[in-house]
């Protein structure tokens, strides 16, 4: 289970309590932002509660695979969510984020390293691994952009 430790470790760092590569993690990130940042529209740009959702909503999706469950997760259906509308909303976002985060680490971490080498759910979709790897490298994506969103915002204010 080597690999699978090192991978949930991977994948920690992104969500919960890395600097290594970006320097910032989601929950140091997004810690003192408020819920009305959270929702500021900048132009067409997402706004940063959409692109925390999307990136919870595939999160789940995972989690609920690996709990024995169907891929129910769509695309299409990725930045649907109830709007946030207050402190106490965009805290629940939060707290759902780090709770899925903890949950999907430890099911990464004690993985059985043939189970990261079988098939997601289909051939189709590739190994396990293949895809944990892959909402690592979507979270870092989307960090990014929550990350310019944070400073244009920021930016704004001071104008």
């Amino acid at each position: 289970m080597e690999n699978s430790k090192q991978i949930a470790i991977r994948f920690k760092e992104v969500l919960l309590n890395g600097q290594w590569i970006a320097n910032t993690n989601y929950k140091d990130l997004l810690s003192n932002v408020t819920w009305k940042q959270a929702t500021y529209q900048i132009e067409s740009l997402n706004t940063i509660a959409a692109l925390t959702y999307h990136v919870n909503y595939y999160i789940a999706g995972l989690i609920n695979v690996f709990e024995g469950g169907s891929l129910e997760i769509r695309d299409k259906y990725s930045f649907d969510f109830p709007q946030i509308k207050s402190k106490e909303d965009w805290d629940e976002l939060l707290n759902d984020i780090w709770s899925n985060a903890e949950k999907f680490a430890s099911h990464v971490e004690l993985m059985p390293e043939d189970k990261l080498k079988d098939a997601f759910v289909d051939k189709k979709y590739g190994s396990y691994q293949r895809n944990i790897e892959g909402i690592i490298e979507h979270s870092y994506y989307h960090l990014g952009q929550i990350s310019l969103i944070k400073k244009m915002i920021i930016e704004l204010k001071k104008g």
